[in-house]
């Protein structure tokens, strides 16, 4: 019987995933968009990635439609985020990056 390896995370998904929680504290929240798209294309091959994937992906979303449909004079993301939600974000960033970064072994 031979054993299958899963694939091993790209270098890229691993980098894109920390770029998420230090985009997000270094308020450029609207870029983040752009490394959580390459964590969400890159985790198509492993199904416990998707999960994690999906889950910043979902976060992101709803700050953004948050911050487009309401009624804020706020010029960006991240100007519209609170220190709560800013912080709630970095986390669901850090969690997603340990979660890629631990699964890439």
């Amino acid at each position: 019987m031979t054993v299958i390896a899963p694939p091993r995370t790209s270098k890229a998904v691993l980098i894109a995933a920390w770029a998420v929680p230090v985009m997000v504290a270094g308020q450029f929240a609207l870029l983040s968009g752009v490394p959580i798209a390459v964590v969400l294309i890159g985790s198509r091959r492993r199904r416990t990635h998707r999960w994690w994937a999906a889950g910043l992906a979902a976060v992101y979303a709803a700050a953004l439609t948050t911050w487009l449909a309401g009624p804020s004079s706020a010029p960006s993301l991240s100007k519209f985020l609170s220190p709560v939600a800013t912080a709630l974000f970095t986390t669901a960033g850090v969690v997603v990056a340990v979660a890629v970064s631990r699964r890439a072994r």
